[in-house]
């Protein structure tokens, strides 16, 4: 049986971070992937598995190897859930301009 794992859980280790960087490029072996890092063809193995099992990447077997390529949905629903921090953020960035704005002109 496939476990499902939290996506954020899975983007939050530095090295599942690079290797959707690697990802963004196109779709790589293993093996390429895994030439990337000071770690283990196993150790790589074990993080495509964990992105695959989010659903962040997809295998697709070409011959007799497997190419993994990221999930363009699964990127774009985690970028839709990440916006509305952002929309947040810049309102409340906006809401501190004003007040430092209004600080300045009560100084003068």
């Amino acid at each position: 049986m496939r476990t499902r794992r939290d996506v954020f859980q899975a983007i939050a280790d530095p090295t599942r971070r690079a290797i959707i960087m690697l990802l963004t490029v196109g779709a790589l072996t293993p093996n390429a992937i895994a030439e990337h890092f000071n770690s283990s063809r196993q150790a790589v193995s074990k993080h495509l598995r964990i992105l695959s099992e989010c659903e962040i990447v997809r295998q697709e077997q070409q011959g007799r190897e497997i190419h993994y390529h990221l999930n363009a949905d699964k990127m774009e629903e985690i970028e839709k859930w990440l916006e509305q921090f952002k929309q947040l953020l810049a309102q409340r960035f906006n809401q501190l301009d004003n007040v430092l704005e209004q600080l300045k002109l009560n100084r003068k």
